[in-house]
């Protein structure tokens, strides 16, 4: 691929992240301006169609739906972020102690890397999530626990190729710190790819949320979670096909935007893709 083309991927890539983007954020704009409760319950007007009062409908409990997908959709977004930070911190520490150190200490943390992906990361969080319990804090735990190990291996990976760089050997001699090395001279050399590996592994994280609070295990009622909304929407898919629809369609454009910005990000910052 040459330069010009890789520029033109580029240029379009963000355009279908906006696309994929506007109507998650449009339905949170006009739940915000209309007002409407999430948690309220209208047992008079249940499974409505469209109508100035709810513009998408109302669920089998009469609340709004347009109000609940925007809460879904803030609250799905909100842990995916908070299990990304908790991931990062935890994977990136992990990988650069186990790369900067060698020897026993980087076998000892690679194995453990090894158990824990070992074993199949939605099992390992759904078991999780049922000893922790209900309750978003235990949930953003137990995806966490399952997600770290990416970023652990990228990041060993990545320190190993940078250990003995000449710079490296310089801030070495000139007495600088670990940490200090750590965080003004691999961190930034490092960061392209594990900016990649978080916007792919935002994707995952909605995907697992969602999953997991389909099951039961996750987001508790009354919160709205677009996984809670699909269930309860799933026993009325004959009658009312549109309580699965909505929140099936915004949890699908959430992760094609982070898929896209991912695929953006490894075509804009792989310099091996130039001639």
């Amino acid at each position: 691929m040459n330069i010009q083309n890789m520029r033109f991927k580029f240029s379009i890539m963000p355009k279908s992240v906006s696309l994929c983007l506007f109507p998650p954020l449009l339905c949170v704009l006009m739940a915000y301006l209309l007002g409407n409760n999430a948690q309220s319950v209208d047992l008079h007007h249940v499974l409505q169609l469209s109508s100035p009062d709810h513009l998408l409908g109302s669920d089998a409990l009469g609340r709004d739906i347009l109000a609940r997908l925007a809460e879904g959709i803030l609250l799905s977004f909100s842990v995916a972020l908070a299990v990304m930070l908790m991931c990062a911190s935890i994977g990136i520490s992990v990988g650069m102690l186990a790369a900067w150190h060698g020897g026993w200490v980087d076998s000892l943390l690679m194995r453990f890397v090894d158990i824990v992906l070992s074993f199949p990361g939605i099992l390992l969080a759904i078991a999780l999530a049922a000893v922790l319990g209900p309750g978003v804090d235990k949930l953003i735990i137990a995806l966490a626990a399952v997600g770290w190990v990416g970023f652990a291996r990228l990041t060993r990976a990545q320190v190993l190729s940078l250990r003995h760089a000449p710079y490296i050997e310089a801030a070495i001699a000139s007495g600088q710190s670990a940490p200090h090395i750590a965080y003004h001279h691999l961190l930034p050399n490092i960061a392209p790819p594990l900016l990649i590996e978080a916007s792919f592994g935002l994707a995952a994280v909605m995907i697992g949320e969602a999953g997991l609070s389909f099951l039961g295990i996750g987001i508790q009622p009354p919160d709205a979670s677009l996984g809670t909304m699909i269930r309860e929407g799933s026993q009325l898919m004959l009658i009312a096909p549109m309580q699965v629809f909505w929140p099936g369609l915004m949890l699908f454009l959430l992760v094609m935007a982070a898929n896209i910005a991912g695929d953006a990000l490894r075509d804009h910052l792989d310099v091996r893709r130039l001639p």
